[in-house]
């Protein structure tokens, strides 16, 4: 076991140097390492296992979740947020360790996965399928590597092959070539991996051509919109969603009946799920831990009746929902039952203590509601009058608004210890809102209207009634796929990166964020390179930062 880890973690050490280290942290890697310690069969494993693992350096971090959710029409800073990225203010800069906390991970295990694929041909001990699978699994990894690298940074730096000896010289390929990289990593995955996550004893977190296909059809989407778009994007990334859903049946995948069991603990392999990074209470293979039950929590410690429990969670306030998200993008809070699926509403007391008194008597008793959010407004005399805290929108402060339930964990080993709950990355309800968006694209609000009421339909349960859910073609806009992706896909990571592939970043965090609105510029649809990447090059052309930083 100790040579397994001692090799992971010499695979982590090359990556780094060769994304451009400085001349004190350059390392030679050979007594515990060497490439052809890939063409082992515990070698080539190992490598692929790093790679696997890597992903948790990102999906539960609270790097990616700082670059993916506050700063946006969605979520704004909470009582524990930043002031940097959730609203673009002056110190918003390169030398965030936000930005090299996701920068140096992905080319870290890119450079693993290159390792694998470099040496599946050369590999003893394994049989050919196996090792074509393996190598499969190593592309699928890399592809998502370098899709989040490409969507933050734009050009970065393209390692196609593995690399053993340090290096600080590098430049950046342009975005075409990257995409170009990415796609025909997912479609050599697809040729070659377990067709479905649900069938044939795939493991939870392993790549199948399923996830790939999502993947493939968001990187194609993704393209569309950008300088490097092929005249076919929008079609390929339709077909390529389209493709998928056409064959959940046979793939036995599907959506959940109920939207509030997608992310039921326990429940992280449910059919709907198509990729999740898996997290372990093992903290030697941990080496970042799952924060994210921490992120969302508001402060409700600090309120009467309420101290610190399992069942709420660590309050970490970093982010809360914005009025926008709260009151229109979820206006129907009678149909559409995502809302309080999504978001806490209720806190029972859990402190005697605490509980305040009138006249030396309790005003309630301990179990009994402490704070209640409706969700809408109320009148103050019904605030007045309520023995517990009543708390309509417009009361919500930075400590006291609803919590986002979907990462929460009540099985933790203890009170204030991050989950190991695994990370849902991709599920099959985001493929239907791609099919819907390249439809719209494409001129065929039809078919976009289709894919998109299958989504919220199934947000009807269990009242049924599916046709106040039902929208119309004329109704179709890029907005309201965007308003769509919110209600359903609320605090996933996703919103930055959808809001940047849309060209909507700007407009509409200026219309729905008021804190980050009066900062937000036009440089700001890129993230900056990390200072430290740029130090590090020190042969050869300077390291270009991104325009404005």
């Amino acid at each position: 076991m100790k040579s397994f880890l001692y090799r992971i973690v010499a695979i982590a050490s090359i990556a780094i140097v060769i994304s451009g280290c400085t001349k004190q942290l350059i390392e030679d890697p050979k007594s515990s390492l060497t490439p052809q310690y890939f063409n082992t069969a515990q070698g080539f494993q190992s490598g692929l296992d790093a790679a696997y693992a890597g992903n948790r350096n990102l999906w539960g971090s609270e790097s990616l979740m700082t670059m993916t959710v506050p700063g946006t029409d969605e979520f704004k800073s909470g009582g524990g947020g930043n002031s940097n990225f959730n609203i673009y203010s002056s110190s918003y800069d390169s030398s965030s360790g936000f930005l090299s906390g996701v920068w140096n991970p992905c080319y870290t295990f890119i450079n693993t996965c290159n390792g694998v694929i470099d040496n599946g041909a050369k590999v003893t001990g394994l049989d050919a399928n196996t090792i074509r699978q393996k190598v499969a699994e190593a592309k699928f990894l890399r592809a998502n590597y370098y899709f989040l690298l490409v969507r933050f940074f734009g050009p970065v730096t393209l390692s196609k092959n593995f690399i053993s000896e340090p290096s600080t010289s590098a430049d950046r390929a342009p975005i075409a070539d990257v995409y170009n990289f990415i796609v025909q990593d997912l479609k050599d995955a697809i040729a070659a991996l377990p067709a479905s996550p649900t069938q044939n004893g795939v493991l939870p977190g392993k790549a199948t051509a399923a996830a790939a296909s999502h993947l493939l059809a968001k990187v194609y989407l993704t393209r569309a919109y950008s300088s490097a778009k092929q005249p076919d994007d929008f079609q390929n990334a339709y077909n390529t969603a389209k493709g998928l859903i056409d064959n959940v049946a046979a793939l036995n995948l599907g959506l959940l009946p109920d939207f509030g069991s997608v992310y039921a603990e326990g429940n992280e392999a449910n059919k709907e799920v198509l990729w999740s990074v898996q997290h372990t209470s093992n903290l030697t293979y941990n080496a970042i831990s799952n924060e994210l039950n921490f992120h969302y929590v508001m402060g409700y410690e600090n309120f009467p009746g309420l101290v610190r429990s399992m069942t709420y969670g660590r309050p970490y306030a970093r982010v809360q929902l914005t009025s926008w998200l709260a009151n229109v993008c979820f206006a129907d809070k009678t149909n559409d039952t995502r809302y309080y699926k999504t978001f806490q509403s209720v806190w029972l007391s859990n402190s005697a203590d605490k509980i305040p008194k009138v006249n030396g008597v309790p005003k309630y008793a301990l179990g009994d509601t402490a704070i209640y959010m409706p969700g809408v407004d109320v009148t103050n005399a019904k605030i007045n009058a309520s023995r517990y805290l009543l708390v309509p929108p417009r009361n919500y402060t930075l400590q006291l608004y609803p919590t986002m339930t979907k990462y929460q964990d009540t099985r933790r080993a203890g009170i204030n210890d991050p989950s190991v709950r695994p990370v849902i990355v991709y599920r099959l309800a985001e493929t239907y809102l791609l099919a819907a968006e390249a439809a719209f694209n494409l001129g065929d609000n039809v078919n976009a209207a289709k894919y998109i009421n299958v989504v919220r339909e199934r947000a009807a349960y269990p009242t049924g009634n599916t046709a106040a859910m039902t929208i119309t073609p004329a109704q179709i806009t890029l907005d309201y796929i965007l308003d769509e992706r919110a209600r359903e896909l609320c605090g996933e990571q996703t919103r930055w990166l959808d809001l940047v592939r849309t060209n909507k970043l700007i407009e509409r965090v200026k219309l729905y964020n008021p804190d980050a609105a009066p900062n937000i510029q036009e440089r700001h649809i890129l993230r900056p390179i990390p200072q430290s990447q740029i130090d590090r090059i020190i042969t050869g052309p300077k390291y270009p930062q991104n325009n404005g930083f």
